[in-house]
């Protein structure tokens, strides 16, 4: 093997993860509720981006929580809450949506996380919008 393949490679399996382009991501969300006149978009920050993974060859050796991927997911975050505007008094106008403060790379925690994108999900109003302003 050459110098410079097997310097690349330490290079790589070293800094890797450093290397990882996972980080709170500006995202507009559209809130919409049967009840209420209005859509409301707010804007926050999600975590996204690339963090690297390696696919095992031995995949039929190893346990199945050995084979998990890393995904860009929460580090620190916090949540606020936004009033929907336009809506009656029997209907609860509020919402609340995570503000990414940091993001790592890491297993998916389906305790806040939602780890499976479904498909067919819209992001657009369907009803008169608002712009949320805290």
């Amino acid at each position: 093997m050459s110098l410079f393949f097997v310097m690349s490679l330490l290079f790589g399996l070293t800094f890797g993860q450093t290397a990882s382009l996972c980080a709170p991501s500006e995202y507009t969300i559209h809130v919409e509720k049967r009840e209420c006149a209005y859509c409301l978009a707010i804007n926050t920050t999600i975590c996204a981006g690339f963090c690297m993974t390696r696919d095992s060859n031995g995949k039929k050796l190893l346990l199945k929580s050995a084979l998990s991927q890393n995904v860009c997911t929460y580090k620190e975050m916090l949540y606020q809450t936004a009033l929907i505007p336009g809506c009656p008094h029997h209907t609860m106008p509020y919402y609340s949506y995570p503000v990414a403060l940091s993001c790592k790379c890491g297993k998916c925690n389906t305790d806040y996380s939602d780890c499976v994108r479904e498909r067919g999900t819209s992001s657009h109003c369907t009803k008169p919008q608002k712009l949320c302003s805290l």
